[in-house]
């Protein structure tokens, strides 16, 4: 069981401040403008399918994800796309894509720099010849908050979700003990979950892509604010 499969049946509770149609809108304007080929997207680190259910009228789409929990809930959302369970530094699926995406800020899951190249490696090898790999990248270190307390809370007539953490980092790996607490009709539950990113560097994204073989450009804002990388195919 990964970090997120406890979560994932209130995780779009929590997450649903986020404005995943109007990232999806702006990337699908992006790739009209780099990759007006585009055809197929792969979306890495789908999680609960949140982008996908946005992309799919655009693109011939496919998901993958390391907690099958969350790829449940993805399948719900988004009846007759394909997904796949899989480690995003390492997995080997049987076709290629146009786009091959990793956004908000899956890619930190890599933990190590080591990860990090394996992660772009594995993507990269899933493009076809002309394809374009886009990454959304995390925090960085002169970006992240040590010692910050934070809550996330829902409070719906029949659903509460409490999740609470404090930031913590040791050089370049950030590593949340992260607790909740859900009320709903069935009752009253807790857990929780170990999580750890790594804390990249633009340098060390930059370096991942160029080594797995691709030109890279650089937006500094990205769809939420945190950048976005593309690469392409030398």
């Amino acid at each position: 069981m990964t970090a997120f499969d406890q979560v994932a049946p209130w995780y779009d509770a929590l997450c649903r401040g986020r404005d995943y149609g109007g990232a999806a809108a702006d990337l699908r304007r992006r790739l009209a403008t780099v990759a007006p080929h585009a055809a197929s997207l792969l979306d890495v680190g789908c999680g609960t399918g949140r982008h996908l259910e946005h992309l799919r009228d655009t693109f011939e789409v496919a998901g993958l994800d390391a907690s099958a929990g969350m790829l449940d809930v993805a399948r719900n959302r988004c009846p007759g796309v394909e997904f796949h369970v899989g480690d995003f530094t390492a997995f080997q699926l049987t076709r290629r894509f146009d786009v091959v995406a990793c956004l908000f800020g899956t890619i930190a899951y890599a933990r190590s720099e080591d990860g990090l190249r394996r992660a772009v490696r594995a993507m990269a090898a899933h493009l076809t010849a002309a394809g374009v790999l886009v990454i959304e990248p995390w925090l960085g270190p002169s970006r992240y908050q040590d010692g910050a307390v934070v809550g996330d809370f829902v409070n719906d007539p029949e659903l509460k979700v409490a999740r609470m953490y404090v930031t913590r980092a040791e050089q370049s790996l950030a590593t949340y003990d992260i607790h909740y607490l859900v009320a709903d009709p069935t009752g009253v539950r807790s857990f929780s979950e170990q999580q750890q990113l790594g804390l990249f560097t633009h340098e060390q994204h930059l370096a991942a892509l160029e080594h797995a073989g691709l030109d890279v450009e650089f937006d500094p804002r990205g769809l939420f604010g945190y950048g976005l990388y593309v690469g392409r195919r030398r």
